[in-house]
């Protein structure tokens, strides 16, 4: 189904009934994705007095728990709390969630040892395109890797601070990314392209968000989407979300 929608004054056509989900799932029936040196997540069920509240054990409900860290499972949305002394919540600070995005590829380019994003790659394809939201797809870009990915102690690819800063002072306000970090896995805690994406030496922006542990299909092209960032409530740094693009059409 077809849909008109206005935004910032321009008339959007979209295709609602082809929604492109670019989101990882826990599932604990398969290898998950998993970062940050923890165990997998778990999904149970519940157990009450010694009886296993599960329809295949006799129950007339499932009636599951479900273990996990955002930042090291599943395709996660994060505000500035997750860097703060203070612990900013993310469903508090995401007020509105469909933004004009732009998809782009990169192929980190290898620089001192580590695979990095440079600012020079995104200025090379962003140019003076005005977004609300980055979607980085790195190369290589296998489903099976992003999706079950390892990611503990490989030192994956990174943004630098300075490609940080850009995309800020461009006025992106919302970055997705494939990878568990915008940052180097083991930089002595300085978080460099967190902090200067959400600015936190000076006006903190506290809208802004991080998306990480995305993927973005192969067959999904290159360009202009529009992005309906759906996040679950959970009064915390970071939460689940369901980013889904759609296509532009006029």
């Amino acid at each position: 189904m077809k849909v008109t929608i206005e935004y910032n004054s321009r008339k959007i056509q979209i295709d609602v009934s082809n929604p492109i989900d670019i989101s990882i799932s826990i599932d604990p029936t398969k290898q998950n994705v998993n970062a940050w040196y923890i165990g997998d997540p778990t999904i149970f069920p519940q157990e009450f007095d010694g009886e296993i509240i599960s329809v295949a054990e006799g129950s007339v409900v499932n009636f599951n728990n479900i273990h996990f860290n955002p930042h090291s499972h599943i395709t996660h949305t994060e505000c500035v709390g997750h860097i703060t002394e203070k612990v900013h919540s993310v469903n508090q600070n995401l007020k509105h969630y469909f933004f004009l995005a732009e998809v782009i590829t990169v192929a980190p380019e290898f620089r001192e040892g580590d695979f990095i994003i440079s600012q020079k790659q995104l200025q090379n394809t962003l140019r003076n395109k005005k977004r609300d939201a980055v979607v980085i797809r790195t190369l290589p870009n296998l489903r099976g890797d992003k999706k079950q990915m390892r990611y503990s102690n490989t030192n994956p690819p990174y943004l630098l601070k300075e490609t940080a800063i850009y995309l800020r002072e461009k006025g992106i306000k919302h970055l997705l990314v494939d990878l568990p970090s915008v940052d180097k896995e083991k930089d002595g805690g300085e978080l460099l392209a967190h902090n200067a994406f959400w600015n936190t030496s000076g006006e903190i922006r506290m809208d802004a968000t991080i998306t990480e542990f995305i993927y973005v299909s192969n067959k999904v092209k290159d360009g202009e989407y529009l992005l309906n960032l759906m996040i679950a409530p959970f009064e915390n740094d970071a939460t689940p979300s369901k980013p889904i693009l759609y296509e532009i059409l006029l």
